[in-house]
């Protein structure tokens, strides 16, 4: 097996997005998807991209309570094995936060390979709360460890995935939720039925629930009922809850 030496380069946040708070009492940092291996620096992110579309909403939703919103730019593309370069860089991003805001709660956002990095990085002090956008996890195999659950424990975590992704399996983040939520029982997953990988048909309703999973977990706002549902419904009702077309719109304007 290659090895995957680790990238001379160092992992940095992006700027704020959105509008800035006056005063940070709480941050989400998003992390963008990846590939399996990959040494390579990642390309920027044009600015319709879904994590920083998602970062911009969800700092607009939450000015009032002191959110900030960045995009976490990885030392390379690639997870590369048991290097896990984006778990470690999210990881540090977790510790940069802390560095430059204190002692606040952190919301952990990732896509695809990035919904893998938020998932492993989630056992820091400072994370509450973990959302997984069509999380790439890899295939059962009886030969290699599992993916972690323990780190999950004391967290509050989402799971979105479209039924019709074919770049993801959404079969196995369902399993994986499943595991989870026998370590924990603070976790939900949401099944956005034909949507594909982008979730395109439904990234208004993703975007909807993202933010009232984030504001709720940070800072205590009250959830909407689909998520007080999901979270309290034992498997596997609250690991496929549809995610309703329309989500959103009828939620108090924050």
């Amino acid at each position: 097996m290659a090895h995957h030496a680790t990238p001379v380069r160092t992992a940095r946040l992006g700027r704020t997005l959105g509008p800035e708070p006056r005063a940070v009492s709480g941050a989400v940092l998003l992390l963008p998807a990846g590939r399996e291996v990959s040494a390579r620096r990642p390309p920027p992110l044009p600015v319709t991209s879904f994590p920083r579309a998602l970062g911009r909403r969800l700092a607009r939703a939450g000015r009032a309570e002191g959110l900030a919103a960045h995009v976490v730019r990885y030392r390379c593309r690639g997870w590369n094995g048991s290097e896990a370069h984006l778990a470690r860089d999210a990881d540090w991003a977790v510790e940069e936060t802390v560095r430059r805001y204190g002692d606040v709660p952190v919301c952990l956002a990732g896509l695809g390979m990035g919904g893998r990095a938020a998932l492993h990085a989630s056992g820091h002090e400072a994370v509450t709360s973990v959302v997984a956008i069509a999380p790439w996890l890899p295939e059962d195999d009886v030969a290699a460890s599992p993916e972690p659950v323990k780190q999950l424990a004391g967290r509050q975590v989402l799971i979105v995935h479209g039924t019709d992704d074919a770049r993801t399996d959404p079969e196995l983040s369902f399993r994986y939720a499943e595991r989870a939520k026998k370590a924990n029982r603070e976790v939900c997953r949401f099944e956005v039925h034909a949507d594909g990988h982008g979730l395109r048909q439904y990234r208004e309703e993703v975007g909807a629930l993202t933010a009232d999973f984030v504001l709720g977990t940070l800072f205590g706002t009250v959830l909407s009922r689909p998520l007080q549902d999901a979270l309290a419904a034992p498997p596997p009702l609250g690991l496929r809850m549809p995610l309703a077309a329309g989500f959103g719109k009828t939620l108090r304007r924050r």
